[in-house]
């Protein structure tokens, strides 16, 4: 059964916008998260792990950072708004919640030092996209689990890099778990083991080094007090995804190549049981441009007599000859909008919505790039 955007934003604890890159992801993310708190109230918490500046931009804030954000009452008041929730931001930083994770769980400051101070853990943490995945689920599930926010809006990184962002924390169980990681810290643990792959590292020292194989030794051995919390919280996190207190907004436009990328993930979803709560398209046609009124009244001016033009050019004063050209240039601009529209609505009825809502939100003639914005997107998404 379809559900309204309404009905998710004020019966889910998490809507996570996900799809193409380029399609109005970050605004639609935006933009629900500030009518949410405009017009249903409650505390809205709007989190982009895609880090684009807009966000802040749009929000009225001089910048986004990892800490938590209010977004003023009077950022609101200027777009003629009296909110009835309040709407708080934040843009994930891999290293500063890698840090913070770390400084929670460690056993004792020794532990945590040396694993903040580990070369290895520094490059993990500022280089490795799937560092970058985990972490961002790791801060949607801190945040969530402060319960001090009623909903949290997540806009997410494109479509196939969001895939690993939603299977970076069973990836994490399976290698906490896994038998290099075991054997990479057996040598240390264990004499016995330690003479047995002695011919190993041995080779291993000379391509890569005896210090680089030593931080990675010293790094997880460093991190073996955390394994049992790190499995537990990478299980919990993906309960949290497919709880019925989550659900994601596809969101994409109805382009072919975005479209057949939004199609693939809301396949993908389905295929791991997450509820696809509303599929939104951006940038949509008018829907008169594939209507018989107006294509018959652009085949009327298409077989205008050069006595009707005449007869308009003396209307506006105009010369023939331009009068003519402009005609025939409209003529053609609306035949080639009209073909794009058929082609985009015909995609869209293809389109595997399942239960989901479908909410298609027109082009729009000016950037979207204030509240007041936001919330003319967000009305739009609302009463779609």
């Amino acid at each position: 059964m379809s559900r309204s955007l309404q009905h998710l934003l004020g019966s889910k604890e998490i809507v996570i916008a996900c799809g193409p890159g380029g399609v109005g992801k970050t605004t639609t993310a935006a933009a629900a998260a500030a009518v949410a708190a405009a017009r249903l109230g409650g505390d809205v918490l709007v989190l982009t792990v895609d880090p684009a500046r807009r966000l802040a931009d749009a929000l009225g804030l001089k910048g986004i950072g990892n800490e938590v954000t209010e977004v003023p009452a009077s950022v609101f008041e200027a777009a003629g708004e009296t909110p009835t929730g309040r709407l708080s931001a934040a843009m994930l930083d891999t290293k500063q919640s890698w840090d913070a994770l770390i400084t929670t769980h460690a056993p004792d400051a020794e532990t945590r030092d040396k694993i903040l101070g580990n070369p290895l853990y520094k490059n993990i943490t500022e280089r490795f996209v799937q560092s970058h995945d985990y972490i961002a689920m790791e801060r949607l599930y801190e945040l969530h689990s402060s319960g001090a926010w009623d909903l949290i809006v997540v806009d997410t990184p494109p479509t196939r890099n969001a895939l690993d962002f939603l299977d970076a924390p069973s990836r994490l169980a399976d290698f906490f778990s896994s038998r290099l990681l075991r054997w990479l810290i057996a040598p240390r643990a264990s004499a016995l083991v330690g003479i047995a792959s002695k011919p190993f590292t041995q080779v291993a020292d000379r391509i890569l080094g005896t210090q680089f194989l030593a931080d990675i030794t010293e790094f997880f051995m460093s991190l073996q007090s955390m394994y049992d919390g790190f499995v537990e919280r990478s299980k919990a996190v993906t309960r949290l995804l497919s709880d019925e207190r989550t659900t994601f907004m596809v969101v994409s436009s109805s382009e072919t190549v975005p479209l057949r990328e939004a199609e693939f993930f809301a396949t993908e979803l389905a295929r791991r049981d997450l509820d696809i709560g509303a599929v939104v398209l951006n940038r949509i046609l008018p829907a008169a441009l594939s209507q018989d009124a107006p294509a018959a009244a652009a085949h009327r001016i298409a077989g205008r007599s050069s006595g009707e033009v005449d007869e308009v050019a003396r209307i506006l004063g105009l010369d023939a000859g331009l009068v003519d050209r402009v005609l025939a240039t409209a003529v053609a601009s609306f035949e080639d909008y009209a073909v794009v529209a058929r082609r985009e609505a015909s995609a869209r009825e293809q389109f595997p919505l399942g239960g989901a809502h479908l909410i298609e939100v027109p082009q729009l003639e000016h950037d979207v790039h204030d509240m007041a914005g936001l919330l003319e997107i967000g009305d739009r998404l609302l009463n779609s």
